[in-house]
């Protein structure tokens, strides 16, 4: 929702927004290995609702040439400087030819931190961090290698408001001849499973409203367990606003399907994917009611992406950067003890 916040500032300065993604071989390269695969990020990319077109496999540095190539006035970048990893400035020729414009970060989000939730396993991120020594300790040892450092670990959890969801609603109405299609769910680290459902499920109806109902952070813990959700209820409602399927999210949803519910939004359609209903806490089917009323459809959404899987990839890549420090770090000791060695061998 960060990076949906940064795209939705910029589309706002001009008319057409295109956006550069890069391939795996330039992040990896830059900045590390990434999570999501290239093919990923730009399906990503593309369902988020203020994006009308992207640029695939982007190079890391935006020069004036790129910009020509498709036809752009300047170029956005957040208000944080990325440098390549030699560190050079990436924007350092659109910005002396005057065509580079900057957006606002989102105050109280970052990748280093979202991280350090999923590798921390503990509930923490649930309450006021600030009162979590523990939390805090592992988020600013996080996202620094042997000389490395992040400026953004440790940042302030994020504050929702008003504005912001306001900013991020459609505020479009149901209209006469829509298709109101109900899910629900935890939606949590939203990512590309979520998008392919959610695009499955805009594809059952010409005119589809599709209602997101977002279970709270206790709800979804325990039907999820273990530190879920990472992201908590306000983050979770500005990533499913930001696809450009959705258009409405119930935030605080009833766990169970109600009669209430479904009259109230007046639902034509209940969708699930294909992953385990959890049974109510008094241990009945939480889909009971829109069964009964013959309004329930399973939809396939052909990923086996879960949020699960990501954080398993985020901790095997986290293994993966240890192990290749502690190999650094011991070949470095074994020279510095070679050069002492022949010191004394000298005297």
């Amino acid at each position: 929702y960060g990076h949906s916040n940064q795209l939705r500032q910029a589309r706002a300065m001009g008319d057409y927004l295109i956006v550069g993604v890069h391939t795996d071989e330039e992040i990896a390269k830059h900045k590390g290995p990434p999570v999501f695969t290239q093919e990923e990020r730009y399906k990503m990319v593309q369902a988020i609702k203020w994006v009308d077109e992207i640029a695939p496999g982007a190079p890391y540095v935006t020069t004036l040439e790129t910009l020509d190539k498709y036809n752009c006035d300047f170029c956005v970048h957040g208000d944080d400087i990325t440098l390549t990893v030699d560190g050079k400035d990436t924007y350092e020729e659109v910005k002396t030819a005057g065509r580079y414009r900057e957006c606002k970060r989102t105050q109280g989000v970052s990748t280093t931190d979202l991280v350090g939730r999923m590798l921390l396993m503990t509930k923490a991120h649930h309450s006021n961090i600030d009162e979590d020594l523990d939390y805090r300790k592992h988020t600013d040892n996080f996202g620094k290698g042997p000389k490395g450092h992040s400026p953004w670990t440790g940042v302030s959890q994020f504050l929702q408001t008003s504005q912001k969801i306001i900013q991020f609603a459609s505020g479009k109405e149901p209209q006469p001849g829509d298709t109101i299609i109900y899910v629900a769910g935890a939606f949590d680290l939203f990512h590309i499973g979520h998008v392919d459902f959610l695009e499955k499920v805009h594809q059952l109806a010409e005119k589809p409203y599709i209602i997101a109902g977002l279970h709270f952070d206790q709800e979804v813990n325990r039907y999820k367990g273990k530190n879920y959700p990472i992201m908590n209820i306000h983050e979770r409602t500005l990533s499913v606003l930001a696809c450009r399927y959705v258009s409405e999210v119930v935030i605080g949803a009833p766990y169970a399907v109600t009669a209430d519910l479904l009259d109230h939004f007046r639902v034509t359609l209940v969708c699930h994917g294909m992953t385990e209903v959890v049974p109510d806490k008094d241990g009945s089917d939480p889909y009971q009611e829109p069964k009964r009323r013959g309004i329930f459809q399973l939809v396939d959404s052909g990923s086996n992406l879960t949020t699960d899987l990501i954080v398993q990839r985020i901790i095997k890549n986290r293994l993966e950067f240890e192990a290749r420090n502690q190999k650094k770090e011991a070949k470095e000791l074994a020279v510095l003890e070679a050069m002492k060695r022949l010191e004394e061998e000298k005297h």
